[in-house]
C-alpha cells in the first residue's frame, strides 16, 4: 500500500498527465485513502514547525494560553480542516466545471483536487515555500479537471479561476466592509466636559 501511494505521489509530481489519465478508474476508496494518509502527514509536519519555530528559541510563548499545546491544536486543525475545506472547494468546484462542460461526474472533480493537492500535503508545510507548491497544486489542479473531466485546457482553467476568484473577491470585500466600519467606529469625535477654572 505504501508502495503504491509513493508511486502515485511520485507521478503525480513528475508525469502529472500520464498519471491523472491512469487515476480516472480510481476507486473512491483509494482516493480517500491517499488523501488521508497525506493530509496526516502535512498535519503532522505542520505541528512540529510550528513547535520548533513558534517555541523554540522563544520561551515567552511557553507562558501563554495553549502554548506548549498549540502544535497540538494545530494538528487537529490542518487535519479537520484540511478535510472540510478539500470537500467544500470540491462541490463548488463541480459547479462551475459543470457549468463549463465538464460532464464525468463529481468524483472525479474530487479525484482532481486531491491528487492535485499532492505538492501541497507533501510539501507546503515547509516555512516561507509553501505559497510555491500550493500554486503547483493549482496548476495540478487544472490538468487534473483538464484529463478527468475530459474537457480543454481553457475551459479547465476557466472553471478553476471562477471558483478561486468569486471567494476572494467576496473576502476582500468583506474584509473592506469590516475596515471600512472599523475605521468609522474609532474616528468618532470624543466630546467632553469643558473644565472650567475658577
Amino acid at each position: 500500500m505504501i508502495d503504491t501511494l509513493i508511486t502515485k505521489a511520485t507521478g503525480f509530481l513528475t508525469n502529472p498527465v500520464g498519471t491523472f489519465q491512469q487515476s480516472r478508474a480510481d476507486e473512491p476508496t483509494a482516493v480517500f485513502t491517499y488523501f488521508g494518509i497525506l493530509l496526516l502527514f502535512n498535519a503532522a509536519l505542520s505541528a512540529i514547525i510550528t513547535a520548533v519555530l513558534g517555541f523554540g528559541g522563544m520561551p515567552m510563548f511557553s507562558g501563554m494560553p495553549l502554548g506548549p499545546a498549540f502544535p497540538v491544536m494545530v494538528f487537529f486543525m490542518m487535519l479537520v480542516g484540511g478535510i472540510i475545506c478539500t470537500l467544500i472547494f470540491a462541490v463548488w468546484l463541480h459547479l462551475w466545471v459543470y457549468v463549463v462542460g465538464g460532464r464525468k461526474g463529481i468524483m472525479q472533480t474530487v479525484n482532481a483536487v486531491v491528487y492535485g493537492s499532492t505538492p501541497r500535503l507533501l510539501l507546503g508545510w515547509i516555512p516561507f515555500l509553501g505559497i510555491i507548491f500550493t500554486l503547483w497544486s493549482l496548476v495540478l489542479g487544472v490538468l487534473g479537471i483538464r484529463e478527468l473531466q475530459e474537457i480543454s485546457t481553457g475551459k479547465a482553467i476557466l472553471a478553476v479561476a471562477i471558483a478561486i476568484i468569486i471567494p476572494l473577491i467576496i473576502v476582500i470585500l468583506l474584509a473592506a466592509y469590516l475596515f471600512a466600519s472599523y475605521m468609522t467606529v474609532t474616528a468618532l469625535p470624543v466630546t467632553g466636559s469643558t473644565i472650567v477654572s475658577p
